[in-house]
């Protein structure tokens, strides 16, 4: 049997130009529909030379999934059989957090998985999620988004895995396992996004500029791609958007090919950011046209251009009769589209067993793994006592724009919100402006409200009050008197507030939807004053996908539950959370600021960072956060003691066992997640003043204790230097064990010895843990 290199040899050598460029374009499905069905005449004349990869086919129309999985099917039968060399397409679609299909199911957004501080409920998840994508015959995935969020003012915060580099990597690379399984033959090719520096964005504007030098990239931004290359044989990667130091990123060879492929081993497929090609021309103004364009995101190392064909069409065939790009660069990527297209198999089976599609939707499997990891993702800020609720309880108000509105549980790349921006924004040829509602909800997911979890847990003689109050962004205050009116009557207040997620202009959260400020939007502010000055006992659930500036809350409120955008089961999770049926023990992967004039904030500073030189904080405000990264509080307690270090001196390739005790010390079952964190105390180059480098979440019953061994390497403690290179430096570190960041129980030390700068081969971001 001839490899897979002979096979594209072969078809290499006999494609025309026409064909070769084909397969560096793509198109959105709506551009091969009428009316949303597929129009024979479209697909020939749009499909005539072939095409690299077609755009959601099931997360950009009305298709349900079996009527997604014939719609493919058409369309392979179509290239294989109708076109000269028969090359099948690569369908792509978005799944953040989870199919973005018609009856897909809905998981927890990226930040609220992280908050689980398990990365394997990252690979599960994604294992479900591939099954659903494989169904409809979707053979790559947009994500896992591997952007490390250090300006929470971005409205893509949600979508990313939190503010910590060795967090992200765990997640990044059990997310994409999950996704291309073991062999591509049987996966889904995961696509790591953005390289890189996107998250850094100039004013927490998307696309913005990025402001940062190449230490900061080294030694923050790149781990996780580091991570999801090596460990995880990441198959795709998306550039990022924005211009870093300078220079376009979809327009930078030192970026994409350099630094990428030559110092990450990058061996994969590069995708185009929806539109980035274009906008090197009419968004950076780095190109005068779009050939130029073409030309320098080709040169670049951008081998596919992504949602349709604009660029890679006739503005690069001038570019190549122009001499501007050579058919060496244009084959190339023609055959890393055709490798990816031979390794996934599709060549060999191209279709989809349109019968067995709905096997894979809304099973009782998928929705018990939606309610553990929105229970798993909820993070107690703040309790004084008032949770957890009883279930008998009198009289009971819930109150909020988030608390009867399912689809505000959800985050911006879902199918919900996906369905919005088409109908709020048409798309020609978009089939969204003639859709059945009926026949759509008959596909639909379907989604357990806050509202509606509390009502199934609460006895039958509670009375639950409800009141909207207000919109998540309107203005609109006349609700007010009602919510006031119902939270005098009852026990206690349920206040649900936060985002609505999404990318139209009523959202408050998701792509393009940046903020300026981080108050609770909309005049939600307002209303939770008004609510707290009744003097009831307040509990405030925030729905939210990113951290909110809020700290007369925080003082005032009694308890404050952080739900993130939990998903389908959503409701439920937190309902369960709220009476103690489930105990909260999810911890912030982002740091909470008080004010929006902190950013950007993060727990892994320099010495120098939050520190106004003399006085320390500013004028009139600490520098301090209202809540760490880390921090989540429980309905138990936990002791931490006997800390001990196998070593007291450690050199490059040494591996010392760090172990400690870790009891429940309350009257139920909790969960802990226990953190270890270090402090190189001098460094040729400031380190930070803390690192996060291996954590655990253990369940323990009341009065039940366990030992927790870290297996810590050396070279986990390694860093790049002023020339970039990874090194190990002798000194000091000092070894801190804890509940959070800032919750530090237990204090240790070791000696990194040796002479001068030892070179180190490769970052090291795992640290074993065994449980005894």
């Amino acid at each position: 049997m001839a490899s897979i290199k002979q096979r594209i040899d072969s078809v290499l050598s006999q494609m025309t130009l026409d064909e070769k460029i084909s397969q560096l374009g793509s198109c959105w499905i709506y551009e091969l529909q009428s009316k949303g069905k597929i129009d024979d005449k479209k697909v020939v004349d749009r499909l005539q030379n072939g095409i690299g990869q077609i755009t959601r086919v099931a997360g950009a129309s009305t298709l349900d999934p079996v009527s997604a999985a014939k719609a493919v099917n058409q369309l392979q039968k179509h290239l294989l059989e109708n076109t000269r060399l028969g090359i099948p397409a690569i369908v792509h679609e978005e799944c953040c957090s989870g199919a973005m299909v018609l009856g897909g199911t809905t998981y927890p957004q990226m930040i609220g998985l992280a908050a689980t501080f398990r990365p394997t409920l990252a690979k599960a998840m994604t294992t479900a999620i591939r099954k659903q994508l494989l169904a409809i015959g979707a053979r790559q995935a947009l994500a896992p988004v591997l952007d490390i969020a250090r300006d929470v003012r971005w409205g893509r915060v949600e979508e990313t895995f939190g503010e910590d580099p060795t967090l992200v990597s765990h997640f990044g690379v059990a997310y994409i396992e999950g996704l291309q399984a073991e062999s591509l033959s049987e996966g889904v090719l995961a696509t790591g996004k953005h390289f890189v520096g996107h998250s850094k964005s100039q004013g927490g504007l998307n696309c913005a500029p990025v402001h940062m030098g190449l230490q900061e990239v080294y030694e923050v931004f790149i781990p996780p791609f580091q991570a999801a290359i090596r460990d995880a044989g990441l198959a795709t990667i998306m550039n990022a958007y924005p211009e870093l130091d300078g220079v376009v990123v979809a327009a930078s060879r030192r970026v994409l090919t350099e630094l990428l492929r030559g110092e990450l081993g990058f061996d994969g497929l590069i995708v185009s950011d929806y539109e980035a090609i274009e906008m090197i021309h009419k968004f950076h103004f780095a190109a005068p046209d779009k050939s130029t364009a073409a030309s320098m995101a080709l040169t670049a190392g951008i081998d596919v251009e992504l949602p349709t064909t604009v660029c890679y069409g006739d503005p690069l065939k001038k570019a190549l009769e122009a001499g501007e790009v050579s058919m060496d660069l244009i084959d190339r990527s023609v055959s890393r589209n055709l490798q990816k297209k031979f390794e996934l198999g599709l060549f060999e089976n191209p279709y989809v067993d349109e019968g067995s599609v709905l096997q894979s939707f809304e099973t009782d499997e998928n929705r018990a793994l939606a309610r553990k990891l929105a229970q798993e993702s909820m993070v107690l800020l703040k309790n004084d006592g008032v949770l957890p609720l009883a279930k008998d309880i009198k009289k009971l108000a819930v109150i909020g724009p988030n608390a009867s509105e399912g689809r505000n549980l959800l985050g911006d790349y879902t199918y919900a919100a996906m369905k919005e921006m088409m109908t709020f924004l048409p798309v020609e040829h978009s089939s969204f402006a003639e859709i059945d509602e009926k026949e759509f909800a008959r596909h639909d997911i379907q989604i357990t409200t806050i509202l509606e979890g509390i009502q199934a847990l609460v006895s039958p003689d509670t009375e639950v009050f409800y009141a909207k109050g207000c919109d998540n962004l309107d203005a609109d205050t006349s609700g007010f008197d009602e919510a006031v009116k119902i939270a005098e009557q009852a026990d206690v207040v349920l206040l649900v507030l936060g985002d609505r997620s999404g990318m139209t202009p009523f959202c408050t959260s998701g792509e393009t939807r940046d903020s300026a400020d981080l108050l609770l939007p909309g005049v939600q502010c307002q209303l939770a004053k008004a609510i707290l000055e009744t003097g009831k006992d307040v509990v405030v659930v925030l729905i939210n996908g990113r951290p909110f500036a809020m700290p007369w809350i925080a003082e005032n409120a009694n308890a404050i539950l952080e739900a993130w955008l939990p998903g389908e089961e959503g409701g439920s999770a937190v309902a369960e959370t709220l009476f103690g049926d489930f105990n909260p023990g999810g911890k912030l992967p982002v740091t909470f600021p008080r004010s929006v004039g902190q950013l950007p904030l993060f727990y892994n500073r320099k010495p120098s960072g939050t520190k106004s030189h003399w006085y320390g904080d500013y004028v009139a405000e600490t520098t301090s956060p209202l809540y760490p990264f880390g921090h989540g509080l429980s309905y138990t307690s936990f002791e931490y003691h006997d800390l001990a270090i196998s070593k007291g001196q450690v050199k490059a390739g040494d591996t010392l066992d760090i172990s400690l005790r870790v009891k429940n010390t309350g009257s139920i079952e909790g969960d802990e997640v226990v953190q270890l964190y270090i402090h190189d105390e001098f460094g040729s180059t400031p380190r930070p003043i803390k690192e996060l480098k291996g954590y655990i979440r253990l369940s323990l019953q009341p009065g039940e204790g366990k030992t927790v061994v870290f297996q810590m390497k050396a070279d986990q403690l390694a860093f790049y230097d002023n020339d970039l290179q990874l090194v190990l430096e002798p000194g000091p570190v000092r070894i801190l064990l804890g509940s959070s960041s800032e919750d530090i129980r237990l204090d240790g030390r070791i000696e990194i010895v040796g002479v001068g700068k030892t070179p180190i081969k490769e970052r090291v971001l795992n640290c074993s843990v065994t449980v005894e």
